[in-house]
């Protein structure tokens, strides 16, 4: 690749959505954002209301559209993270969702 044609990460900071509940990420938000410098460019979405066991529709929690090359799932509720991880996949959106069960494409979950 030419010079002309060369990126810093400062010119294309990696889109970073981080999903949360009850700032259950904000360590790790505060890290990225501390270490990550002009290299990420970090957005949160939070869910902070209390929420029933069992949650057959999740629309009005997750976006429909998500915007980022790469998202983090801190959610706590286990529908809100099953239904992150679809919208993701069917998105071409890789998720890291960090002591979670869910399974499916572009779903990595590191070992706890």
């Amino acid at each position: 690749m030419s010079p002309e044609h060369a990126r810093t990460d400062e010119q294309n900071p990696q889109k970073i959505l981080v999903f949360q509940q009850q700032g259950s990420g904000e360590a790790k938000i505060a890290g990225l954002r501390r270490y990550g410098g002009s290299r990420f460019q970090v957005r949160v979405h939070s869910i902070d209301e209390p929420l029933p066991p069992l949650l057959d529709d999740t629309d009005g929690y997750l976006p429909e559209r998500i915007q980022a090359d790469l998202v983090l799932d801190f959610l706590k509720h286990p529908d809100l993270s099953e239904d992150l991880a679809k919208r993701c996949a069917d998105q071409g959106i890789p998720v890291v969702a960090s002591g979670k069960k869910i399974k499916g494409p572009r779903i990595y979950i590191p070992p706890t």
